[in-house]
């Protein structure tokens, strides 16, 4: 089986679990491939968490899981230097983060200081305690899940250092009538979820990630990427548009993109539809802007007004 098929079965295995949310979990397949972490974000019960365990349990890793609460503390995320009694000495206890796949359950319940006990762990893939680098073995794909801020109690909003680690932000939303008539029916009797197989290996996705990074991007297409990024920073509702980081992670995920769809070069397509999970949680702003407009709204307006390169060739 080639590493392409490898993929597709994962997919499809989990599309079977996960119903009415293909795109949703091509965006996941996409972000693991272009190195990258994703947050989920919708209302209580709309499969957020269902989705990561089965994301994991498709793959032949390790899976820790965090569920935040304000009480967290950030050892309870990196680890710690405890004191044996037995041996009067200080051992390393090491925390969840030293996994391939880490789901931060309800991220946004976890005050802003056990937040940021995984900036160093997203952008570096390492981990220091008490004065200690551990470094965290490739692939490390943290997928945060959070409820609406606004419908919430008890929560900390993400800051946009946080934010700008995550290459997409996702709105599960509510399914069709038809999706969720299928859902009822798919777990009248029986639990999908325990017939997940791992489908997928640590070795085929570093494998992949290698070959993203040799998918072709025409000039004009990087064009098109770049003016998208740089009208973030010029529009008036905005106070802080898109990052250099956020360009590199939305030039990457463009490639990733390309080749789940068996492409070796990237099409306008795959920009224009990435850039509303690459946008929406990267931009801030202005206090006029926010009460006029949505993220949403506002990311809308600058993806229809930057013209889609027509002739797009394939060479560098």
């Amino acid at each position: 089986m080639s590493m392409h098929e490898e993929v597709k079965r994962a997919q499809e295995s989990i599309n079977s679990v996960i119903l009415g949310k293909g795109d949703i979990v091509e965006l996941l397949f996409t972000a693991l491939l272009a190195d990258g972490h994703v947050l989920l974000e919708s209302v209580p019960g709309s499969g957020k968490t269902k989705l990561a365990k089965s994301f994991a349990k498709v793959m032949n890793g390790k899976f820790s899981r965090v569920q935040f609460t304000p009480d967290v503390l950030p050892s309870d995320v990196t680890g710690i230097q405890f004191f044996n009694p037995k041996t009067q000495e200080f051992e390393l206890r090491k925390g969840p983060v030293m996994t391939n796949i880490l789901l931060a359950d309800e991220i946004n319940r976890a005050t802003p200081k056990t937040q940021s006990s995984l900036l160093e762990v997203m952008e570096e893939k390492q981990t220091t305690v008490d004065g200690e680098t551990l470094k965290i073995d490739a692939p490390l794909f943290v997928v945060a899940t959070q409820n609406p801020v606004e419908s919430n109690q008890g929560t900390f909003p993400l800051p946009e250092a946080q934010l700008d680690r995550f290459l997409f932000k996702i709105d599960m939303g509510y399914p069709t009538d038809e999706e969720e008539k299928n859902i009822l029916r798919t777990y009248q009797k029986d639990e999908p979820m325990d017939a997940l197989m791992e489908g997928i290996t640590l070795e085929t996705i570093l494998s992949l990630r290698e070959q993203v990074k040799e998918v072709t991007l025409a000039d004009d297409t990087l064009n098109y990427l770049l003016d998208l990024v740089r009208v973030t920073r010029r529009t008036d509702d905005v106070e802080l548009g898109v990052s250099t980081r956020g360009a590199l992670a939305f030039m990457r995920a463009s490639q990733a993109r390309a080749l789940l769809h068996g492409r070796q070069y990237v099409t306008p397509e795959d920009v224009k539809t990435l850039a509303p999970y690459l946008f929406e949680h990267r931009i801030v702003l202005s206090m006029e802007g926010a009460i006029r407009k949505s993220n949403e709204q506002v990311v809308k307006e600058i993806i229809d007004q930057v013209p889609v390169p027509v002739e797009v060739g394939t060479s560098k």
